[in-house]
């Protein structure tokens, strides 16, 4: 099977079993999704979407989280880890929107990758989530499934590994894609347990179980 066929054959049967999908990040405006997927590097989504509570009560818009002392973010946001890149991040990214971009968060790859602490991986999500644009997000899940499954072969730099992937997965199925990955890779196809191949519903096209 090709690359390619194999790629529409997941696609489709992920669709089944994960038919409702979506960022686990919770928001309600772009750059709320912008502080939250910074502040996911190296910590689960779940706490993520506790820290924020408190963080963006204190400073409910770009202005005011742009006008906040690092220090004072950094104590609010150092649960999730890394605590002072992250806060000095947050401080210059919001800044930059309000300075340079309207308090708009942009809306292409060239734009959002002039962010401080965003990278391809950040902007692919923003791009795919808020504006419904075909995205590529290479996060952990991304990368180990589709190297088990052999959609790419022993790739684990993540733009190598986004550039692969737009071979072989149509535009308009890219998002949601990246999302039952993650779905799939939590509940079945794990990192930190032995993977539950007897239940996986690609198990006869997976290519860590078809070459074992």
């Amino acid at each position: 099977m090709t690359k390619e066929k194999l790629a529409i054959e997941v696609i489709k049967r992920l669709k089944t079993a994960y038919p409702r999908t979506d960022c686990t990040l919770e928001y309600d405006e772009a750059w709320k999704l912008l502080v939250s997927v910074r502040l996911a590097a190296q910590c689960t989504d779940a706490r993520v979407n506790v820290v924020v509570v408190d963080l963006f009560k204190k400073y409910p818009s770009i202005e005011a989280l742009a006008d906040a002392d690092v220090s004072d973010i950094e104590e609010i946001v150092r649960p999730c880890g890394l605590g002072k890149s992250k806060a000095r991040d947050i401080s210059a990214c919001m800044r930059m929107l309000r300075d340079d971009f309207g308090g708009l968060v942009p809306d292409n790859m060239t734009d959002l990758l002039k962010l401080p602490g965003v990278g391809r991986k950040s902007a692919n999500l923003i791009m795919g989530d808020v504006y419904g644009k075909p995205a590529i997000v290479t996060d952990t899940h991304c990368i180990r499934l589709c190297n088990r499954i052999g959609l790419v072969d022993g790739i684990k730099d993540p733009k190598k590994v986004e550039m692969e992937l737009w071979k072989i997965i149509p535009p308009e199925e890219s998002n949601d894609f990246c999302h039952r990955l993650v779905d799939h890779g939590r509940a079945v196809c794990t990192a930190r347990t032995t993977p539950h191949c007897d239940m996986c519903v690609l198990n006869d096209i997976c290519g860590s179980v078809v070459h074992s």
